[in-house]
């Protein structure tokens, strides 16, 4: 009930505090919730109307769809991952609309949507729900070291070298030169065959993961523009696909809850996450993979690939914050 009220709320006062009555905060109080009229008050994701919002989660929703052939997750991930704990739900059916449009363009130019078969999918038991927590565990960890290499070389090499030019070809020489130490063609573009590979074969070099989030963050540090998703589709799928088999799970099943956990925690989206996984793998083992997401996204901490997301409440903790709250947090986890 209180958050069904806080989102109804969010979106008709978050604008204008003076709607903010008496009776509305005695009503607040009933609900032990008196401060959420004083965070709306704050809140503010920086667009004149709430129809911007809405026209631009349709986007997003719709260029996500697009890319992946997933529309419901499209839909929830742009409604979601910008206010982590808030979901615009009144923009639900545009970006919906706007995900089946252009997933059905997408079809219609022959590119096929991103799907994968599993072929070892255990059964739901007490012993399988463990493994999948320590792998969720695992994964968390990972989600970390990503976030945390993209940010420090992010912020670290341009200190290093203030010349933008300079730093464009020294950083895409040294791109270059990795790539051939690690192995030409692997760790570049997207990396969709490794990816089917981990999660279909079962099949990844230990190190994969580890080769895949360094040039990923070089690359982008350097001032070069390219994806973060995708990478953390193959930092997942390559780590699970390893780590999994030591915790007794099949190596493609784990890929495929590598994948989905790694996206989770590094885009700090749940629902979308495990809606993901619905997509992509046609709902076979979805509660293992639901468990590992969530098991991810609370030890991932309030850290993410994007540095404008913002978090509404806290990840360990159910208690609602304001924008304040996210900086002060940071500066304690660090």
């Amino acid at each position: 009930m209180k958050n069904i009220v806080f989102d109804l709320g969010g979106v008709l006062f978050a604008r204008d505090k003076s709607k903010c009555t008496p009776e509305l905060l005695e009503f607040f109080s009933f609900l032990r919730a008196p401060r959420m009229p004083l965070f709306w008050e704050e809140y503010d994701r920086g667009t004149s109307t709430l129809e911007e919002v809405t026209a631009t989660i349709s986007g997003m929703a719709a260029f996500f769809s697009a890319l992946f052939g997933t529309p419901l997750t499209a839909a929830l991930f742009a409604m979601m991952v910008e206010d982590v704990g808030l979901t615009f739900t009144s923009a639900f059916m545009p970006a919906f609309t706007s995900a089946l449009i252009a997933y059905g363009v997408s079809l219609f130019f022959g590119i096929a949507p991103t799907n994968f078969v599993l072929n070892s999918i255990p059964h739901l038991t007490l012993e399988t729900a463990l493994q999948t927590a320590l792998l969720g565990i695992a994964c968390a960890a990972v989600t970390r070291l990503f976030c945390w290499t993209l940010h420090t070389l992010e912020h670290g090499i341009p200190k290093r070298i203030p010349n933008p030019w300079l730093r464009a070809f020294a950083g895409g020489a040294a791109v270059v030169a990795f790539s051939y130490l690690f192995g030409v063609g692997r760790y570049n573009g997207a990396g969709m065959a490794v990816i089917a590979d981990a999660v279909e074969q079962g099949t990844a070099l230990p190190w994969d993961f580890l080769c895949k989030i360094f040039l990923t963050a070089l690359t982008l540090a350097v001032g070069f523009k390219g994806g973060e998703v995708v990478p953390s589709f193959y930092i997942g799928a390559t780590f699970g696909c390893v780590a999994g088999p030591l915790l007794g799970l099949p190596a493609g099943f784990a890929g495929a809850i590598g994948l989905v956990c790694v996206f989770c925690g590094a885009t700090n989206a749940l629902i979308p996450s495990i809606l993901l996984g619905f997509e992509l793998f046609g709902g076979q083992g979805l509660e293992l993979i639901a468990l590992g997401c969530g098991v991810c996204y609370m030890l991932s901490g309030h850290h993410g690939l994007y540095s404008s997301q913002t978090f509404v409440t806290n990840k360990l903790r159910p208690e609602y914050a304001s924008h304040k709250w996210r900086i002060k947090l940071k500066k304690k986890e660090e």
